[in-house]
């Protein structure tokens, strides 16, 4: 890691942080074969309701962002029964993962209205679980350089720029787009919604104007900064942070649980946010992984969490009656703790 006084943005959220999110999605099937990714699928379907395949259309796109040399794949689930154009979400994954993540999400979405863009991100992405895994410690720790957090977000800006001018972005209504991500894609979302750090005196502003709500689950908090409000009292766009009370990041000598996800959601300067923490859930019982957290609780809390995000940004799209508060009294059982500040 980075050896410097204040350490690095992606200490932020990496961390040994990062390390607990690798073990954690070590065991999914990572470099699968297409077999694979349709067994996973088949069991998040018998576990949980999934929308009918015809609701949607999935779209797997490969764009090069020639200013770094980098691919930026992506797998874009587009609302199959929509007239008109529909709001986007933009999904970014937590290390170790990929486009094919997340699928209880994307689908979902789809299926309601609203297309999702599942960004993959080449630097940290499924590949660090290839090779001698003697590297992999160091195939970590580069993932987690604060040159990938920064290159993560500028893969958000080229996927939504080559979207937008692409023959689909006609059908996607570019003034109701968000960003959205889990653990380190929610530091991802977090920066792309306006957060700052600084760097050699001045602020490092990654924000994306494009970008006006935002859904952060289970974000790490920038560790090594000394005051996380000046980091994030410059999002102002509406979010949503979504936590569980044993969503823990804990390896030797590090430990991260839930008051950290809630400092992020106290230090947040949107003056519209929402804050749902589920009683029980692991960090990664928010991925497709379906063990984690229990078999009668994993599926109930994936339900929920797709469910308040859609209401959510609905709310913050349409400026309608809010059926946010409707939902958590839907989900009530399965919650610790519910604010909404507006």
């Amino acid at each position: 890691m980075p050896s410097t006084p204040r350490r690095s943005l992606l200490a932020a959220l990496l961390g040994s942080a990062t390390l607990l999110v690798a073990c954690a999605q070590a065991s999914a099937p990572g470099t699968a074969p297409a077999s694979a990714w349709a067994s996973r699928d088949a069991a998040l379907a018998a576990a949980l309701p999934m929308p009918d395949a015809g609701r949607y259309d999935t779209h797997y796109l490969e764009w090069t962002d020639p200013s770094r040399a980098r691919a930026v794949p992506a797998k874009l689930y587009l609302p199959a029964l929509s007239a008109g154009p529909v709001p986007l979400v933009v999904f970014s994954h937590g290390i170790g993962g990929s486009r094919e993540g997340y699928t209880y999400l994307g689908k979902y979405w789809a299926s309601q209205g609203v297309a999702s863009l599942h960004l993959q991100h080449a630097g940290s992405d499924r590949s660090l679980w290839t090779g001698n895994p003697l590297t992999l410690m160091s195939r970590l720790q580069d993932a987690a350089r604060e040159s990938e957090a920064m290159d993560r977000v500028r893969d958000l800006r080229i996927a939504l720029d080559r979207l937008l001018a692409d023959r689909l972005g006609a059908r996607i209504d570019s003034t109701r787009i968000a960003a959205a991500g889990h653990s380190y894609g929610a530091n991802t979302t977090l920066l792309a919604a306006g957060a700052r750090v600084q760097r050699g005196g001045e602020a490092l502003d990654l924000s994306d104007p494009r970008i006006r709500a935002a859904v952060v689950i289970s974000a790490p908090p920038f560790y090594g900064e000394t005051d996380p409000q000046a980091i994030l009292r410059n999002v102002q766009v509406p979010t949503l942070h979504i936590t569980a009370m044993a969503d823990d990041i804990r390896i030797p000598g590090y430990y991260s649980g839930v008051q950290d996800r809630t400092a992020v959601f106290a230090s947040t300067g949107s003056t519209r946010k929402a804050l749902a923490v589920f009683k029980d859930g692991s960090h990664s019982i928010f991925t497709d992984r379906l063990g984690t957290g229990g078999a009668e609780l994993n599926p109930q809390v994936k339900v929920a969490t797709r469910e308040l995000a859609l209401g959510f940004l609905r709310s913050v799209w349409s400026d309608q009656a809010d059926p946010l508060e409707t939902l958590a009294s839907r989900h009530q059982a399965l919650l610790a703790r519910f604010e909404y500040q507006r």
